[in-house]
């Protein structure tokens, strides 16, 4: 008994241990203060560069987007690959394009396990477009459009002889904007790549992602519009970045800080790295922020096709020609899974739409990936980017259709393991709608929420623009303008620990000192212990007052948007099936379906050896539910070595499989009667053809029965016998 009792009183510590972790504490608050030190210096010398950017690699400037036409703070830049590093140039270019969302460039280059790492691993050129910390006067976020464009084309003409369009990859914001300018000039893209991209602004899940309802209980874009009239003309990207901080208060408040502060022997190099990508604040003019909030925050119109260009092109992202490449996690709450793929159910009625509009649709859902490691956690760029950037020729030739990436670690009993890039092999599987819709999002009431939400944030900023905006003006000079952004609270806390502060003098002579004496903690300290329990209440109180402000928000937007007669007032018709802001049909398209429906048909019985080898292997590979990377090693292999196939460029085999494949849908019967008429007349072709399309559909292991089955009928297609199929397998 008096022994259990011992157990569970806690001891007191000695005062040898008191003592201890008192020095310990001291000297790690001390070099928590030089941190912040260090920090705001590395702000400043950041702040200060010509353009400033977070790139781990060198970069060599391709074009100023200051010096186009309609000249823009944007950039592009070559990434030099480092000493070791060699970059195929029949290999299609990377670009990454970062978000302009209150950070300075360079997050998709910050460390060598990035996406622009990962790109040169695989021997691409790689690319990368930036932006500078202040917009060009008047800039809007078409001419941001129109430049990226430019840097496209100027990407293409410096590799003629690359094997594809580039790859483009959009990280957070960028990432819509990439999507507006495929959907307008699809010629210029080969896959595109959406890293934690929100293109459903509305969607969600009820008490999950509480970010969405900020807008409607704000009043709507009105407070754009004033934080923009109150900086002059420019809108703040500080405030952009203050409103991520204001999602998680606990890491905000505390435990950032407390992390460096309890690590501060092991954290500080890490810290100070992320710090300088995350305090570098950048500008956006305030027409910019408001196209943004109106558009897209608030409006949720790109996904519905509401959104035009200058000449009135109705931005339509069906309208985008190369395969999509959609990268969410459960863990972002920011761009939740939602938000990041119910673009496709806004747009799309089923998997038979999206293969009528020619389009090619890739996800892949990360389980627990926090918005910001989406971008620079060196795990997810050695899975996921790495998978991405070594089979994106797998991806640019996939049939149109819906997919989900899957990654399974290679092992050691694969089959064909030499037919696999990596350490993980990635298979693509075909999906329906509902499969996206089984990740949850809003129901027909939900959305007509949001729609009541938007009108009102229309009436708000018409009031705020008649009644209030010309006095606000009138109010604040130029000067005042820049006053109140130097006042901003993320900014403040560098300058207060800057040099122009005379009280932080002492600071570094002081941590030289303790350095010298540094004693820390032992391991088992029993205070270390009481100290992670002080800060895990710390962090338990500061989540339970955020869920409990999230459910309270969430309420009262359902309670205020979902009042009949509000809806009514500002004419929503709450009789109607519609969604809101589905995406309209277009009976051109349809028209120009059936056009190309009796195309195909007529075109079966056209061709020679390659179609047919093509249409046999799409057919026997559609009773798979997927399509592995290996069969797609194997098929390049068959082309490159195969002298009886004619030798085609990326882009003429992605033409062939796709016209098979589609052949087979229409009318799988007439396409495979038609195959005899495209053999070559020699046996021994065929049964030499035959052995190589077995030797790709085998590249994943040994074929199943119903396989079989299926390549008998070939081999009986091809005129050669049953046997033929027993004695390949053996």
């Amino acid at each position: 008994m008096m022994d259990q009792m011992a157990r569970e009183t806690p001891r007191l510590p000695s005062p040898f241990a008191a003592g201890e972790y008192l020095t310990d504490a001291w000297q790690r608050s001390i070099l928590f203060l030089d941190v912040m030190r260090r920090r705001a210096a590395r702000h400043e010398a950041h702040a200060s560069a010509a353009a400033p950017n977070v790139l781990d690699y060198e970069a060599e400037l391709v074009m100023d987007g200051r010096e186009l036409a309609r000249p823009v703070n944007y950039l592009l830049a070559r990434i030099v690959p480092p000493p070791g590093v060699t970059v195929d140039p029949a290999k299609r270019p990377f670009v990454v394009v970062d978000p302009r969302a209150g950070h300075g460039p360079g997050i998709g280059g910050f460390k060598a396990d990035s996406e622009i790492g990962v790109a040169l691993k695989a021997g691409h050129p790689a690319y990368f477009i930036g932006f500078l910390p202040d917009p060009v006067p008047a800039q809007t976020i078409l001419d941001v459009t129109a430049a990226e464009a430019v840097f496209l084309e100027k990407v293409i003409d410096l590799h003629p002889e690359a094997e594809g369009k580039p790859c483009v990859i959009g990280n957070c914001q960028a990432g819509w904007a990439v999507t507006m300018l495929a959907a307008l000039r699809p010629e210029l893209f080969g896959p595109i790549i959406l890293a934690g991209t929100p293109l459903s602004y509305w969607a969600g899940v009820r008490g999950q992602y509480p970010m969405r309802y900020s807008g409607g209980l704000l009043g709507g874009s009105w407070l754009t519009a004033l934080a923009g009239d109150l900086g002059g003309g420019v809108f703040d990207g500080a405030w952009l970045v203050q409103n991520f901080e204001n999602q998680n208060p606990a890491n905000t408040l505390w435990t950032k800080q407390y992390n460096l502060w309890s690590r501060i022997d092991t954290e500080p190099e890490r810290y100070l790295d992320f710090e300088q990508w995350w305090g570098g604040h950048v500008s956006l003019n305030a027409g910019e922020m408001q196209w943004i909030v109106d558009e897209l925050f608030v409006g949720n119109r790109l996904a519905s096709g509401e959104i035009r260009a200058e000449d009135g092109t109705a931005i339509d992202l069906r309208s985008i020609r190369s395969p999509i490449v959609v990268f969410c996690s459960r863990g972002d709450n920011i761009t939740p899974p939602q938000q990041a793929l119910d673009w496709i159910l806004d747009l799309y009625d089923g998997v038979d739409d999206i293969r009528a509009w020619g389009q090619t649709i890739v996800y892949t859902v990360h389980d627990r990936i926090g918005h910001l490691g989406i971008f620079v956690s060196g795990s997810v760029a050695r899975k996921e980017h790495d998978e991405f950037a070594s089979n994106i020729d797998l991806i640019d030739v996939l049939p149109p259709g819906l997919y989900e990436a899957v990654l399974t670690p290679k092992g050691e009993a694969i089959a064909n393991p030499d037919l696999v890039t990596g350490e993980w092999v990635m298979r693509c599987e075909a999906r329906t709608l509902d499969d996206i819709r089984a990740l949850g999002g809003n129901d027909l009431a939900d959305e007509r929420e949001f729609e009541a939400a938007a009108r009102v944030s229309e009436v708000n900023l018409a009031l705020y623009r008649a009644l209030a905006q010309p006095a606000v003006r009138a109010m604040v000079p130029p000067a005042l303008a820049e006053t109140m952004r130097r006042m901003h609270p993320l900014r403040l806390s560098y300058e207060m620990f800057g040099r122009k502060n005379p009280w932080t003098a002492w600071i570094a002579s002081e941590a030289e000192r303790v350095r010298d004496r540094r004693r820390p903690s032992a391991g088992e300290n029993p205070l270390l212990a009481a100290q992670a329990l002080v800060s895990k209440a710390v962090v338990d109180g500061l989540d339970a007052w955020r869920v409990a402000a999230e459910q309270a928000s969430e309420q009262a937007f359902h309670a205020i948007y979902g009042t009949p007669a509000l809806q009514a007032a500002l004419g929503i018709d709450t009789s109607s099936p519609r969604r809101p802001r589905k995406a309209a049909r277009s009976k051109l398209h349809e028209a120009l379906v059936a056009r190309r429906v009796e195309e195909l048909r007529a075109g079966m019985t056209r061709g020679g050896f390659a179609e047919a080898l093509i249409r046999a292997l799409a057919w026997v590979g559609m009773d798979r539910d997927h399509v592995d990377e290996r069969a797609f090693a194997a098929i390049r292999r068959l082309r490159d070595a195969y002298a009886a196939l004619p030798r085609m460029t990326l882009a003429g085999f992605k033409a062939a499989v796709r016209e098979q494949y589609l052949m087979l849908l229409i009318d799988e019967e007439a396409a495979l009667a038609a195959i005899p008429a495209l053999m070559p007349g020699p046996i021994a072709e065929r049964r030499e053809g035959f052995a190589a399309l077995r030797g790709v559909l085998e590249a994943r292991g040994a074929a199943d029965e119903a396989r079989e089955e299926r390549l008998r009928r070939v081999a009986a297609l091809f005129g050669l016998g049953p046997e033929l199929v027993t004695e390949e397998a053996s």
